[in-house]
């Protein structure tokens, strides 16, 4: 008899956020530190997010792990506005000896409980410029610190190449080209004998008239080969003594030069001798100015005043000792 009601009633039900998400790096960070860095210099900035909400999220701490042992090369310094920024520790880095380095970090959130994580950051070491502009960080940057790069290796071995083709086409003709040994008889040239066996020298042809360079008178009368010592008996070349004194030095020259124009059995068959005749004494005596300090001279040396104040010091000289012979 008393019939129900029924209501609708809307109810809010408030979902309550959990911390159960760890922050993370915003993004992977391509990390560069130059070579010519200073300790304390900044080289990039870091931040992190969270899937938490609001009040488990924000704000991250950022520090470096403290089980580990503190890095010699780069530091952390936490911004406390959700950033972290990276330091070097010392100065100047070399890519010859190491061109990545790792750094591991730790992120944590302000939940109750907070969550942490943690992450490793690649630092790649590069080459740049004065002004900080990254020039290169690739791997041929090594060779290009030497002075040379890949494509100076790649020229420097093409020229090699080409060098030893060269070499080696200049010596596969020269082996294929064959020269006759012995000249053709249509090949006329003046002067040209062809022999089949050694000959003996000038004598085999008539190009060149050895006659003229010996004695004139001589020549019709001696027609001796010149590589064959003639076997004849010749009158003594060397007088005595006493016939060396009696006669004229230059009678005694020519004599020896008829001597050796008519003598064919010495080489080379010329009138070249050596004497060993130093000749007499000269009538006027010697001509040596050694002893010519210890004469008296009649030389007037007073026209030397005359040429000018850069021989004055000469005519002082001179005029001291013309005045001592004086006195």
């Amino acid at each position: 008899d008393n019939p129900g009601l029924l209501s609708h009633v809307t109810v809010g039900i408030r979902v309550l956020d959990v911390n159960d998400n760890p922050p993370e790096l915003a993004r992977e960070y391509d990390i560069v530190v130059c070579e010519n860095s200073k300790p304390g210099q900044v080289i990039h900035t870091i931040s992190a997010t969270d899937k938490d909400d609001f009040a488990n999220g924000p704000r991250f701490n950022f520090f470096l792990d403290e089980h580990l042992s503190i890095n010699p090369n780069f530091t952390l310094k936490d911004n406390e506005d959700n950033t972290a920024s990276i330091l070097t520790r010392r100065r100047r880095f070399s890519r010859t000896i190491q061109d990545v380095y790792y750094l591991p970090i730790m992120i944590s959130d302000g939940g109750i409980p907070s969550l942490s994580s943690s992450s490793t950051l690649t630092v790649r070491v590069c080459a740049c410029e004065r002004d900080g502009r990254v020039r290169t960080c690739h791997a041929e940057a090594f060779l290009s610190s030497a002075g040379l790069s890949t494509g100076a290796l790649i020229a420097i071995l093409l020229c090699v190449v080409i060098l030893l083709a060269i070499v080696v086409l200049f010596i596969t003709l020269r082996r294929s080209k064959k020269e006759p040994l012995i000249i053709s008889e249509e090949d006329v040239r003046e002067n040209v004998v062809t022999y089949d066996d050694e000959g003996g020298g000038e004598e085999d042809t008539e190009a060149f008239d050895i006659t003229a360079l010996r004695n004139p008178s001589a020549a019709e009368e001696l027609k001796y080969r010149r590589d064959i010592r003639p076997e004849v008996k010749l009158t003594p070349r060397h007088q005595t003594l006493s016939t060396l004194e009696s006669i004229d030095v230059q009678e005694f020259i020519k004599q020896k030069l008829a001597e050796a124009d008519l003598d064919p059995s010495v080489p080379p068959y010329d009138s070249l001798q050596t004497y060993a005749y130093e000749g007499q004494r000269s009538e006027t005596g010697s001509i040596s100015s050694l002893d010519s300090a210890t004469t008296q001279s009649d030389q007037d040396y007073h026209y030397l005043g005359d040429w000018g104040p850069e021989f004055k010091k000469l005519a002082e000289l001179y005029g001291e000792i013309e005045s001592e012979r004086t006195t």
